[in-house]
């Protein structure tokens, strides 16, 4: 299994935050193969335009086929932001001053020979830019607040266990494989590599939409675990208008949020609405007997009753 060997400065200065090019970098791969279940809709409809895409532009579909293999993606699609929460317009412009020849050198680690496109081209960082700023436009951005609702949703609830649980509880279901062992050993995954000791560096944990738990680096001083938030990700589908005109817009969004157990900070990542309106919307929706309740752990989960489904279900 790999490791990270740290020291008790990394994980005081060890950061949770978001990135728009992580997220981009998720998105192409979540596009180039199947994934999750609740994920496909969201494939399903940019599918058709980024095989047209690729189709149109040969470099692109050469980077997209040299880029990913099994167990590694090039290093060069990977780099860790700067800092947290960047626009990706920020995080791009490093990015696309990438030599043709370090880009050449991680293609190849992943997959060679290189076809004579990439070989011989010249300006791939651009080109992969160019790439990611579509992904970006047409698959991402429009989905963006909503998105970074349910990403820093998840980022408060972890950091939020930290005083009482420590950093077991902060990792706890943060990937299959990532764990504290103690003794300033974190597992990263059970990939056959010797520990990597980043002691007096920093380390950077990125919430995102993701098929999985992926580490990264900026050699010599940053290193990255990007992970895949538990929020929801399928887009926000249209009330119907009875249901809508009964209760009202924010209390059926609710509602029909509700369809499986939702703690309130994952219904305010969902609708966007603050925490005290949540809360209010919750109480009434409760007092009608529409939704039930139960404590787990910290949380208090929601959860439409027999009536709630049946309201839901015949607007």
């Amino acid at each position: 299994m790999a490791e990270f060997i740290v020291d008790a400065d990394v994980l005081a200065n060890a950061r949770f935050g978001t990135s728009q090019l992580t997220e981009t970098v998720s998105a192409l791969k979540m596009l180039r193969e199947p994934s999750k279940p609740w994920y496909r809709t969201w494939r399903d409809t940019h599918r058709p335009a980024y095989e047209a895409q690729l189709a149109a532009h040969p470099v692109w579909h050469a980077l997209v086929e040299g880029a990913f293999g099994k167990r590694w993606t090039a290093d060069f699609l990977t780099v860790p932001p700067l800092a947290p929460n960047l626009e990706l317009e920020d995080e791009l412009r490093p990015f696309s001053e990438v030599p043709d020849e370090q880009i050449r050198a991680d293609l190849a680690v992943v997959r060679s020979p290189l076809p004579a496109v990439l070989a011989e081209g010249t300006g791939l960082a651009r080109q992969a830019a160019e790439l990611l700023r579509w992904i970006w436009s047409e698959t991402v951005e429009a989905d963006w607040p909503r998105r970074h609702r349910v990403l820093q949703a998840d980022i408060v609830s972890r950091t939020s266990r930290l005083s009482e649980q420590g950093w077991s509880g902060v990792l706890r279901g943060l990937g299959p494989d990532v764990r504290w062992l103690g003794d300033g050993r974190l597992q990263v995954n059970r990939s056959d590599f010797p520990p990597t000791d980043i002691r007096g560096r920093d380390l950077i944990f990125i919430a995102t939409h993701s098929r999985g738990v992926n580490v990264s680096w900026r050699l010599p001083d940053r290193f990255a675990l990007s992970y895949p938030v538990a929020g929801i990700f399928a887009a926000v589908k249209p009330l119907a208008e009875p249901l809508v005109r009964l209760l009202g817009r924010n209390r059926a969004r609710i509602l029909v949020e509700a369809a499986a157990p939702i703690s309130t900070t994952a219904l305010v990542a969902a609708t966007g609405l603050s925490l005290a309106t949540v809360a209010d919307h919750l109480r009434v929706l409760s007092d009608a007997g529409l939704l039930q309740r139960r404590r787990s752990g910290r949380q208090v989960l929601y959860w439409q009753t027999t009536t709630g489904q049946a309201v839901a279900a015949g607007s």
